[in-house]
């Protein structure tokens, strides 16, 4: 069985063919996918999929982007919202530093109300982070010291440093088609180094489609095209990576009944 750990189903993009795209990934052999929330005004939406499909699932959360419209954003909604059946993790959240779209001070304060949503209710902490490497680890780290969390470290191209620092505390970390990319080295010498037993793969569709569909719409069904990238990068063969990575997403998405 592939998993993709990260979709954007509820996305404009698959405005006109949403059940037809849902359709191509179980036929590519798709058997679970992660619905991720970027924003509680959509949440209906992306909850909405996670009730129509039982091979769909997914998160609750305020992507930092959209940060400025959620700063009076409480614990306690999350926490409501999470209670719902399907919901198995808290965000996407995090920082984003290369657009600015939010108030760096504003991102960083509803980053540490999902890191508390998550020790409540015990769900992985899904994290975007982008050219925020010392802010980040700096509130990882101390969040971390303060109480533990799960979190997963999505669609991972920032440094090793942070790598380094995100593993220490326990993280997983997911590997996207920009694995793939021909100029992206520096992000495949960070994955041949991660935590063996927590890399797990995933799409993020419509975003970052995988060689050789760079460019165009990605979505579910190129999981497969990730997870040969992965095999490659490891040396490992392509039996072993579905087993490591499925292994992997059981153990962070607990609230999955293992099939």
């Amino acid at each position: 069985m592939l998993i993709d750990s990260h979709v954007n189903l509820h996305a404009p993009q698959f405005d006109e063919d949403r059940d037809a795209v849902i359709q191509r990934a179980r036929e590519a052999g798709v058997g679970l996918m992660i619905e991720i929330s970027d924003k509680l005004s959509t949440f209906e939406a992306t909850h909405g999929l996670a009730m129509a499909n039982p091979d769909i699932w997914c998160t609750v959360g305020v992507h930092p982007h959209e940060a400025r419209d959620y700063a009076d954003l409480t614990v306690d909604t999350l926490v409501e919202l999470a209670e719902r059946p399907r919901v198995v993790g808290i965000g996407e959240c995090g920082l984003d530093f290369h657009y600015d779209l939010s108030p760096r001070d504003t991102q960083a304060q509803v980053f540490r109300i999902h890191i508390e949503a998550a020790r409540r209710t015990g769900l992985p902490l899904v994290v975007h982070t982008r050219e925020a490497d010392d802010v980040m680890s700096d509130i990882l780290r101390e969040e971390y010291a303060a109480s533990p969390f799960k979190l997963l470290m999505h669609c991972y191209t920032s440094g090793a440093a942070l790598a380094r620092t995100a593993a220490e505390l326990g993280a997983w970390f997911s590997v996207s088609g920009i694995a793939t990319f021909k100029a992206a080295e520096e992000v495949r010498a960070v994955v041949r180094d991660m935590p063996a037993d927590r890399i797990i793969v995933e799409t993020d569709c419509p975003y970052l489609a995988p060689v050789p569909y760079r460019g165009r719409r990605n979505e579910p069904a190129y999981i497969g095209l990730v997870l040969d990238k992965l095999a490659e990068i490891r040396g490992w063969d392509k039996d072993t990576t579905k087993t490591v990575t499925n292994e992997a997403f059981f153990n962070l998405f607990h609230r999955i009944q293992r099939p």
